[in-house]
């Protein structure tokens, strides 16, 4: 059977791949520590459970509005209000199944064949493809380690087109941490300032941050930048909620009413009872989040001191998320058993078959160099894994 062209764009997520290998692999009965997962480890809070159950026990399981109920559109208004000192009405937001299902509608309504969507690299796995498949062109511009894996004012303005349709900034960043100061979002802005390119500010980790870092987004740079920012935010990452599939917009109304009007013709409304959920996780208590982010910065301590520790290893301090990107290139052309190790790919093939420890490749980011570990797991397993990788870069040759 012929498949159709969009098929040709088309690769698995890299980082779903290395974690159902490492799965599959536990069930044959091999050890394996897994630094692929980009999921906190904690479980979903009592109290947004507890407003699941309800849901059901109520009998709230039926369709509701395509872009979210009122209630929970309120609730992400007043978190956005509270926590950004941004406003938005009704009418700018859209609730979708995940933020990753909000970034691929966004891409759907706002870009087509011949826009260039700017993406600093490293990047999230999906970006480049999300805007293949909007039949648009990704442009991938390099955010190196010297300048804190972060795009440059002379960078962005360098690679800007009259193309340009878009630039996507991903603060936390995964997978380097990477997170952009308000100052550095206004010296980006002025490169932006009096042209139609729009911002995809996607937010997802702003909960996990260290070390006082004050997150913000491009939105509260300016009236003019808000204007022209998509906010896109989820509850994955800061409250452990990511098999429950809720993401979020805020932008202009016109954007907003074509994500929901594509959105009415894939998957309908969010899961009913997610959303009576997620209205908790937003106006609920929220103490789970400060106890998580503490325990995610003594795990990131650990897995930086240890990695840096490892001869031929270099990793830098990340001020959010939970992935550390240590560079590895230094070991390149070592060899096992004979066979040189040439890049990030066979790198991690050989952690995960001589150590037992899966680790996701620097390429699928967009920098061979690096590696990438999620540091949303236990302790003692972090402890663990990294010696095993001590161990398999010293037997190389």
């Amino acid at each position: 059977m012929k498949l159709g062209p969009l098929t040709k764009v088309l690769r698995p997520s890299p980082t779903l791949a290395v974690t159902m290998k490492a799965k599959a692999l536990q069930k044959e009965g091999r050890d394996i520590i897994g630094f692929g997962a980009g999921e906190p480890d904690f479980d979903t809070p009592d109290n947004i459970k507890a407003a699941a159950i309800h849901a059901i026990q109520e009998g709230f399981t039926k369709y509701t509005p395509v872009g979210g109920i009122d209630e929970l559109k309120d609730a992400v208004i007043g978190k956005l209000r509270r926590d950004n000192g941004l406003e938005y009405k009704r009418s700018q937001i859209v609730v979708s199944t995940g933020a990753k299902h909000t970034l691929f509608n966004m891409a759907q309504v706002l870009f087509g064949q011949g826009d260039e969507v700017i993406v600093p690299a490293p990047y999230w796995v999906s970006y480049p493809d999300i805007v293949q498949l909007a039949d648009a062109t990704p442009v991938i511009v390099d955010a190196v380690e010297a300048e804190g894996f972060k795009l440059t004012p002379a960078k962005l303005k360098k690679a800007i087109t009259a193309r340009t349709k878009a630039l996507i900034l991903n603060s936390p960043s995964n997978p380097t941490g990477a997170a952009y100061t308000l100052d550095e979002l206004k010296a980006l802005a002025e490169v932006l300032r009096g042209t139609e390119i729009i911002v995809i500010s996607d937010d997802i980790y702003e909960k996990i941050v260290y070390d006082g870092f004050v997150f913000a987004n491009m939105a509260n740079v300016s009236g003019e930048m808000k204007e022209k920012t998509i906010v896109v935010n989820g509850l994955s990452k800061s409250h452990a909620m990511t098999g429950w599939r809720m993401g979020y917009a805020a932008g202009p109304d016109n954007v907003i009413a074509a994500m929901t009007e594509i959105q009415s013709q894939s998957t309908s409304n969010p899961t009913s009872i997610v959303q009576k959920a997620s209205i908790e996780a937003l106006v609920g208590d929220q103490s789970f989040i400060p106890k998580m982010v503490a325990e995610f910065k003594r795990r990131r301590d650990t897995i930086v001191a240890a990695l840096n520790a490892v001869p031929g290893v270099t990793c830098a301090t990340p001020p959010g998320a939970f992935y550390v990107f240590p560079r590895v290139a230094a070991l390149y052309g070592k060899t096992h058993r004979g066979k040189a190790i040439t890049n990030s790919n066979e790198f991690s093939e050989y952690l995960l078959e001589e150590a037992n420890v899966a680790v996701i490749a620097g390429g699928a980011f967009g920098n061979d160099e690096y590696i990438r570990l999620s540091y949303a797991t236990s302790m003692e397993l972090i402890v663990e894994g990294t010696k095993r990788i001590a161990r398999a870069v010293a037997s190389l040759e």
